[in-house]
């Protein structure tokens, strides 16, 4: 087989792989579809109850989707809406807080993991993150302090 003929049969077997990928990322859609503001609106009780329990597993399965097509701003939305009906959501705030670290918004990134650890104080990957954010923040720290160092008392 030769270099190209490689190339071309693993980009067809990605976009095979790819192709359920978004045919679930379409019946999550037609799922929040049916579940819509004007359905919600007429909701209460067991039934509201009911309709979140189907709904924002879909927004979590879209943010998580999203954030592997590198799509943040709208995984962003996708988890924000789920926050809105559920502020203590630990899934959505871990994967709004992943996708606002990978847009460079380390503070907003951090508030969301550090609410996400005081409901799920034993979640591993949770202090994951949080310890690689404070060592990204004492690197760049340490970078600033050189600079500002080199800046302010120049070598003569």
């Amino acid at each position: 087989m030769t270099v190209e003929e490689r190339i071309g049969a693993a980009d067809r077997r990605r976009m095979d792989g790819d192709a359920p990928f978004k045919e679930a990322m379409q019946q999550y859609e037609m799922a929040i579809a049916y579940m819509g503001d004007d359905f919600m609106f007429q909701l209460f009780g067991k039934y509201w109850d009911m309709a979140l329990v189907v709904k924002n597993p879909c927004h979590l399965n879209m943010a998580a989707s999203l954030i592997k097509l590198k799509c943040y701003e709208e995984a962003i939305g996708h988890c924000t809406t789920v926050l809105a009906e559920d502020e203590n959501n630990v899934k959505a705030l871990f994967r709004r807080g992943k996708t606002r670290a990978e847009l460079g918004r380390a503070d907003a990134a951090r508030e969301d993991f550090q609410k996400a650890r005081k409901h799920a104080p034993e979640d591993k990957a949770i202090a994951r993150v949080l310890r690689a954010l404070a060592e990204h923040d004492s690197a760049a720290y340490h970078k600033q302090k050189k600079l500002y160092k080199r800046t302010i008392c120049p070598k003569t």
